[in-house]
């Protein structure tokens, strides 16, 4: 066509320049540019023939006036201007424009020579404006002239000028994003290599030439431009390079391979390597790109030997990086196989060495570890840590750099140590044990000389991140798993410091001390005790936190004695000078004999009288090494003889008691010496006494306390003149007094446990104590400004009066024996509360803010001095609550003014709260507890002012984890006080109300704040526990009028986040490890989870008396409540399905109503049956129709006298029962617990089994089922009371006994039969036995199929301490084998809403044949019709295909494949349940197809049965997948016997049942979207299916018409 235009043309006209001329004016269209390339392209042939001067001149007019200002034109475009031309119309006048410039170039043969004319312009053009912003579109211009002109440049002659075009278009190509970097790599490059290996050459030099960070993309994009003149031709002499020898080259490949974020970048990697393995096979010959960095294989190489083991090795390494593009997990893990192949590969059997590169797999890892589907990382994770489990593998330093590296950034995602589907809670991270055993098993194969290496590096990448509490967890147990050797020195145990730096940030306080724990482990098993010091395993402990892991008494504090013990001769001697200038020695008791000596002894710069307080951790340490070596010189006892323990301490505390012996006499003492000796004492005190450490026979504590005691008298003497001599009157002084209090506190804890004494010290130290301060606080200055010592003074003195008052609060023993009954009480009655310190004056607060020891502000300090009055207040309120009246208007004697104008104080304590910072308000609540209960009645808005300014506090706190709980506790304590509840509810008012909304709002806040709720039902149940205990008839009168408050703690429980489960699967495996891990010696239990809602609430209802009165209408308004709750739930339209929020809730509020059975007698089940039984009715989960069956089960047999009501349950019609005869059924098969106290059963079983016979001829196989366990279990009781004399009824009975028990096939029917015969709650369960809180709570929840979240074991319940455990402990555990069970793969269903609804399966047809004694009793017969026969009644043809469609979730999805499948004849539709063809969505889609196709319910965990099934009935199972092997769908030929597969929409067709299929069959796909939607991808095959058996029928026009008229009179219909 272009020859005829072009000889049409010259038809017209044979001067060239005329053509060219009249072509190059008007419009630049893409027909004229075309027509003139046709021409010069005609012109260029003629030219070659024979062509003259004036063909060349007129083609260099054309191309320097015409074709390069026209690509300068399309190209330089100005910025912001409109791009007024079509795309496609636009590329079409480029393309043209550039092949006619190359024709011009070739017909100008004539000097100069018109090509490298051009290009000098071009490249002069691309260098003027290839980098400068805004002029991209010139050299897009220049690049598309140096294309167009390239091939004809000459490498001989052009050749300086083709060297020079490469370099500027390779630095182009490589320097950015633009269009003409992309020209320049695309269309320019590939050009330029044509010209000549000396091009070649310069453009591969500036490829492979090392140069800063550059894009991997930029330099793939070039070579694969690039590669077929990089890599060699297969049977040419090789003159270029030969990029297969380079090792940057392949560097290239990997990082594209492994680290490319784009797929394009990738699959240019993938093209180059496969490409170079294309080459290699064909060439045949042998190549290496020489070695690698060490002593490893080559990148890449090739042997003509060993061809077949290279094309398979590189086939299936392509293959599985083609896969993983996919990024979907069912498919790539059939192909993660080959990856183990791979390493076989790669491992030389005979050397035990690498034959490939070992960095190709670990592209392969790497690209898995990246990807942002987290199932594909976490598959990658696992398999990389599995690979030692069953090959041994040769050390390789990019092993080493990979998990340093990219394995441990992949862990450090908590989502991918979440428990394996089907685990318990609490049994671990798979992927934990994964990398435990993989740590322990990598570093024991390391060579001795990288071991150290890769420890120190590992350790070092863990700080070098913010880890979560989960990883951080999980990979500090795997290193303290790792054998003991000498690996680590000093750098080492300072990473390892780090690294418990690092878990410091996490608020998982269990999962942080489990972490300290497992890294002192670490540090004990790999430290090289000849390289460290023992101050720097001194600093590495106390970097730990004692009250979260190094606890005296634990396994772990035992564990790090013997390991003293063992190394304490081999400690190396440090470097630097420790924190107290002492000697270093490597042995333990020299070290820390000289620890104490140093640290008591006073530094000679020490002058002054006023300094600052010592360091607090100074004294940890010195306390911490103290106590192990005592510790450690005791493990010896049991290896040798050594000195008792006793001379042992008192060596080391020689130098400490020697100066506290002083203290009170020797009154020129240092006073750092002094507070360190005190600080020392302390510490030494609270560390030995820690939690985790028992008391009792421990002679340790006991001599410390003799040696404490010994220096009573002293240390007392010393405070008291400290106190009392005005000594302490600086800013630095208020620590130092808090010390002193902290001092005298511990004493008298410590002489009240030995047992008071008279004439005991601190007797003569309190009462001074008192009067001083009492003095101090009552001296006025006189009007004038206070000084700064003054107000010091004050504050001291009130600390030290609230010191006073909480120790005689806590011991009532000082109060009896001699605190004063008159002075300070009427002292702190009078005291102006909230009263506030001046500042000092301005010429002494300069000297207040440079005193630096102290980082107090005044107002943190004033905040203290207003704290300590109302400790002193709480101290009198609690001692004369007695006195409070119950409003101010009684006229009494005003002999102590706080406690007798109650009304006063507690407005002063409002006021006190709006000064008080949140840490300091706990006194004021206290107060408060007092007060309100007084003021309640008669100043009800002042209280309700009180209950709303703390709940504020608390709301502002919630987020403050140190001092929220204890202020959460207090706030409780004073408005949900007894006293304040039944006040408040026998008035009736607005504090009533108040108080049920704070109630509602703290139960709000625990659905983000876990524990909340915790404390307040905790503490009710704990209050109303002891008028519980009572038989008076007020008892519970609060808790009636609040029993909200434990209604809704009943059914309270959040649905977690999976992060949130994540953490408390992992805090149970912390706990399930118990005694093993010190973190759960030393760390309380707060028992904060929501469980422990439930299981308060539970164990108050058990210890209510049912025979008490007030107990008893405590407990039917309950449930009366708990049966409203559940009517408003069952009618919410809140979507119903399994474990969603409002399926736990109503599952929770029938286990209450089981717990609270046994209160309830006859007169108050008549009022609460018919709701018991309307529940029935209801369309429940298989969870709640167990305990609705048990509670009826239960009533019967105790009350038989509702049995007539029960009776009336069978008689509501077909219509009510069709969603709930099952469940009645069910509590028939347990007639033999129901008429246990029935005398006359005759009647009874009479009546059961003409209510169940009817039942056993429904449509609907699952009520066969369940009409027939009962009629067995029935038949079976009256075997057993010898009543079998039922008249025509007994030969019924037994026929359709004795032919369902002996029906033929191995089909679905018989194995559910069987199945549900084993059911548990038809086989195993007992109704009456089975009744405990651990079936309730923890048995059938888990035989149900509940979440595990829903599990409460029982050891919960008796661990829970707050509530104590009732008489009847028998009561809580399961006697019968129930709990040793397992969840089967039976599940109560309810049946669909379809009456007509069977099922398609001939055994299925058989049975209810079999039990169909006489016909003459069955209904239309058109009813009983099962689906083909309807349909071919209808004139509707059925195929031979059924659809599986139970991994699907979506309705939608659903509702078109059901409509599908009716429109094309499928003999069945195959679903997870079926509910959802009640689905709105569903029945939106389906346009009521599901009435006239027979659907089929096969749950996921059931498919593999049933596939086997219809293996066996021969049908050829057909998967809907991509796999390595799966069919064309235009090649595949359907057999009529098809059941095809069909995947979940997110993960496809899992793993184990692509091992089922027969065949895969894959849609063909022509666009970048690798999948289809599943109804789609579905109706194609059954449309394909449908058409092949159509043509196989004959006169497939007439066919295929006819389904053409259906899908549009369908369509019609839509």
């Amino acid at each position: 066509m272009e020859g005829v235009l072009a000889e049409a043309l010259l038809a017209q006209s044979r001067d060239p320049r005329v053509l060219l001329r009249t072509l190059c004016r008007g419009e630049a269209s893409a027909e004229r540019v075309e027509t003139l390339r046709f021409l010069l392209r005609r012109l260029e042939d003629e030219g070659v023939q024979g062509g003259g001067d004036a063909l060349s001149e007129a083609a260099r007019e054309v191309a320097a006036g015409y074709l390069v200002p026209l690509l300068r034109g399309l190209r330089a475009r100005p910025a912001g201007a409109p791009d007024t031309d079509a795309p496609q119309a636009r590329g079409r006048v480029l393309r043209a424009a550039g092949a006619a410039l190359r024709s011009c170039a070739r017909l100008v043969v004539s000097p100069p020579p018109l090509a490298a004319a051009l290009a000098e312009e071009a490249l002069r053009d691309l260098l003027a404006t290839g980098s400068v912003p805004g002029l991209e579109g010139g050299a897009e211009a220049a690049v598309e002239v140096l294309a167009a002109v390239g091939p004809c440049l000459r490498s001989r002659e052009d050749g300086p000028l083709l060297e020079r075009v490469a370099q500027a278009a390779l630095l182009l190509a490589l320097a950015g994003d633009g269009e003409a970097a992309a020209l320049a790599a695309g269309r320019l490059l590939p050009v330029l290599g044509q010209g000549g290996a000396a091009v070649l050459q310069a453009v591969w030099g500036g490829l492979v030439a090392p140069s800063g960070p550059d894009r991997v993309d930029l330099r793939l994009q070039v070579l694969s431009a690039l590669a077929e003149r990089l890599l060699p031709e297969p049977f040419a002499h090789q003159t270029g390079p030969d990029a297969r020898c380079c090792s940057q080259f392949w560097r290239t490949v990997q990082a594209g391979l492994g680290h490319a974020e784009d797929a394009l970048t990738r699959k240019r990697a993938r093209y180059l390597l496969q490409r170079a393995v294309e080459v290699s096979a064909e060439r045949g010959a042998d190549c290496t790109c020489g070695p690698w960095e060490g002593n490893g294989p080559s990148l890449f190489w090739w042997s003509e030997k060993k061809k077949d083991e290279l094309l398979k090795f590189w086939e299936n390494y392509i293959l599985i990086m083609e896969t993983l593009e996919g990024n979907q997990i069912h498919v790539i893990k059939p192909v993660l196989p080959k990856l183990n192949s791979l390493f076989e590969y790669a491992v030389s059997k005979e050397n035990a060495c690498w034959i490939f590169h070992p960095s190709w797999h670990m592209c392969i890892y790497k690209r898995m570890l990246e990807s942002e589907n987290k199932i594909l990382t976490k598959e990658g994770v696992i398999h990389f840590l599995e690979l030692y489990e069953t090959k041994v593998l040769p050390f390789s330093p990019e092993l080493s750099e990979f998990i340093i590296g990219p394995l441990m950034d992949a862990l450090s995602e908590s989502s991918l140590y979440s428990r394996s589907p089907g685990q318990l809670i609490g049994s671990g991270s798979p992927l934990g044990l994964k990398l435990q055993k993989f740590l322990v098993t990598y570093i024991s194969l390391l060579p001795e000389e990288i071991k150290s290496s890769f420890l120190l590096q590992f350790i070092q990448k863990m700080t070098s991140r913010h880890w979560c509490a989960v990883p951080i967890l999980f990979l500090s147990k795997a290193l303290a798993s790792v054998p003991r050797c000498k690996a680590l020195g000093l750098e080492g145990l300072l990473a390892l410091r780090d690294v418990l730096q690092c878990t410091m940030i996490t608020h998982q306080i269990l999962l942080r001390g489990a972490a300290q724990c497992y890294l002192l482990q670490t540090a004990m098993n790999l430290v090289d005790v000849e390289k460290v010091s023992l101050s720097d395993i001194s600093a590495f402990l106390m970097s730990l936190r004692q009250k979260e892991s190094l606890g005296r008494g634990t396994s772990l504090w035992t564990e790090l004695c013997d390991w003293l013990r063992v190394n304490e001769s081999c400690f190396g001697r440090s470097s630097t000078c420790t924190s107290f200038g002492l000697h270093e020695t490597s042995s333990l008791n020299a070290y820390v004999q000289n620890l104490v000596q140093e640290y008591i002894k006073a530094p000679a710069w020490e002058t002054e009288e006023k300094c600052g307080m010592p360091d607090w951790s100074e004294a940890g340490l010195v306390a911490l090494m103290v106590l192990l070596a005592v510790d450690v010189e005791g493990t010896k006892s049991q290896y040798s003889e050594k000195r008792i323990t006793q001379n042992v301490l008192r060596i080391f505390l020689d130098p400490l008691l020697d100066a506290l012996m002083k203290l009170g006499t020797n009154a020129y003492m240092p006073l750092l010496k002094t507070d360190r000796c005190l600080q020392l004492l302390l510490k030494l005190l609270h560390t030995c006494l820690f939690k985790g450490s028992s008391t009792q026979d421990d002679e340790v504590f006991t001599l410390l306390q003799n040696f404490v005691l010994s220096a009573t008298e002293s240390i007392s003497d010393f405070i008291l003149r400290r106190f009392t001599m005005n000594e302490l009157n600086s800013v630095s002084d208020l620590d130092r007094c808090h010390l002193y209090l902290k001092v005298l506190t511990e004493l008298t804890q410590l002489h009240l446990k030995v047992g008071w004494k008279s004439g005991n010290p601190i007797w003569r130290v309190i009462s001074p104590l008192k009067n001083t301060s009492i003095r101090h606080l009552q001296d006025t200055d006189s009007g004038q400004e206070p000084t700064l010592e003054k107000q010091i003074q004050r504050l001291v003195s009130m600390a030290a009066l609230a010191m006073v008052c909480e120790a005689t609060d806590q011991k009532p023993e000082l109060q009896l024996d001699f605190l004063d009954a008159g002075p300070m009480e009427r002292f702190l009655a009078s005291l102006q509360l909230n009263q506030t310190l001046q500042k000092p004056h301005p010429e002494e607060q300069s000297s207040f803010f440079e005193e630096s020891s102290s980082s107090q502000g005044w107002g943190k300090i004033v905040a203290q001095y207003i704290h300590d009055q109302w400790v002193c207040l709480s101290f009198l309120l609690k001692k004369y609550h007695a006195l409070i009246p119950a409003s101010e208007g009684e006229h009494l004697e005003l002999i102590l003014p706080a406690v007798q104008m109650p009304g006063r104080t507690l407005q002063s304590a409002l006021d006190a709260l709006t000064i008080l910072p949140s840490d300091q308000v706990l006194p004021v609540f206290c107060c408060m507890k007092i007060l309100v209960p007084k003021l309640l009645a008669s100043s009800e808005s002042l209280c309700i002012e009180a209950f709303d300014m703390a709940w504020k506090i608390i709301s502002s706190l919630s987020n403050t984890q140190l001092i929220f709980w204890s202020n959460l506790k207090a706030f409780v304590q004073f408005v949900f006080d007894t006293k304040v509840l039944t006040i408040a509810a026998k008035i009736k008012g607005q504090a009533y109300f108040k108080i049920k909304e704070i109630m509602y709002k703290m139960i709000e806040m625990s659905a983000v704040k876990t524990g909340v709720f915790n404390t307040l039902i905790s503490y009710c149940c704990q209050s109303w526990m002891v008028p519980a205990s009572s038989v008076s008839q007020g008892s519970l009168s609060s808790a009636n009028n609040y029993s909200e408050l434990v209604l809704e703690a009943c059914i309270f429980g959040t649905v977690f986040r999976r992060d949130q489960r994540l953490i408390q699967d992992v805090q149970t495996f912390i706990e399930n490890l118990g005694h093993d891990c010190a973190a759960n010696v030393v760390i309380e239990n707060t028992k904060r989870e929501d469980h422990y809602v439930r299981i308060c609430a539970v164990k108050f209802l058990c210890l209510l008396d049912g025979s008490n009165m007030s107990h008893k209408l405590f407990m039917e308004d309950l449930a009366i409540k708990l049966l409203d709750k559940d009517e408003v739930v069952s009618k919410s339209r809140t979507r119903y399905y399994v474990n969603s929020q409002q399926h736990r809730v109503k599952n929770r509020i029938w286990q209450i109503l089981l717990v609270l059975f046994p209160s309830f007698d006859q007169n108050f089940l008549n009022r609460i049956i018919d709701k018991i039984f309307q529940a029935g009715f209801i369309n429940n989960q298989a969870s709640i129709k167990y305990y609705i069956e048990w509670i009826i089960i239960l009533i019967l047999h105790k009350f038989p006298q509702f049995l007539p009501k029960f009776w009336d349950c069978f008689s509501y019609g077909e219509e009510n029962l069709k969603t709930s005869i099952c469940t009645f059924l069910s509590v028939l098969s347990h007639l033999d617990i129901i008429t246990q106290n029935i005398p006359e059963k005759k009647l009874t079983l009479k009546q059961a089994l003409s209510a169940v016979l009817q039942w056993c001829f429904h449509p609907n196989f699952s009520v066969r089922l369940y009409a027939l366990v009962a009629l067995k279990k029935i038949w079976s009781v009256c075997k057993t009371w010898h009543i079998e004399e039922f008249g025509a009824l007994t030969s019924i009975v037994e026929s359709s006994l004795n032919q369902v028990e002996n029906m033929h096939g191995v089909g679905n029917a018989k194995k559910n039969w069987q199945r549900i015969q084993d059911h548990f709650f038809f086989a195993t369960f007992h109704p009456l036995k089975d009744y405990c809180l651990e079936t309730i709570f923890s048995i059938l929840p888990r035989l149900s199929g509940l979440v595990e979240d829903e599990w409460i074991a029982i050891n919960k319940f008796t661990g829970f301490t707050d509530i104590p455990l009732d008489a009847g402990l028998q009561w809580y555990i399961s006697p019968t084998k129930l709990r040793e069970l397992k969840p089967g793969d039976w599940a109560q269903q309810d049946i669909g809403s379809n009456p007509g609804e069977t099922d398609d399966q001939p055994e299925w047809a058989d049975v209810q044949k079999k039990i169909t004694p006489g016909k003459n009793n069955v209904p239309d017969a058109d009813l009983e019709l099962i689906f083909p026969d309807r349909a071919a009644k209808l004139g509707k043809s059925m195929s031979r295909l059924i659809v599986v469609a139970s991994l699907i979730d979506k309705p939608t999805n659903l509702g078109g494949l059901c409509r599908t499948c009716e429109v094309f004849g499928a003999s069945a539709l195959v679903v997870t349940s079926l509910q959802s063809i009640n689905d709105r969505q569903f029945q939106h889609l389906s346009v009521s197809a599901e009435q006239w196709l027979p659907l089929v319910e096969v749950k996921p965990p059931q498919l593999t049965d049933y596939l086997q099934q219809k293996k066996s009935e021969g049908y050829t199972i057909i998967g809907v997948e991509q796999t390595a092997k799966s069919v064309d769908l235009t090649q595949y030929c359907f057999p009529e016997k098809s059941l095809l597969l069909l995947g979940n929409e997110r993960e496809g067709i899992p793993a184990n049942l692509i091992q089922q299929l027969d065949v895969c069959v894959e849609i063909p796909q022509q666009g970048i979207i690798r999948s289809l939607n599943v109804h789609v991808s579905g109706a194609l095959l059954i449309w394909e299916y449908t058409r092949q058996q159509l043509l196989r029928q004959g006169d497939p026009c007439h066919q295929v018409r006819a389904f053409s008229e259906t899908s549009y009179w369908f369509g019609q219909m839509k």
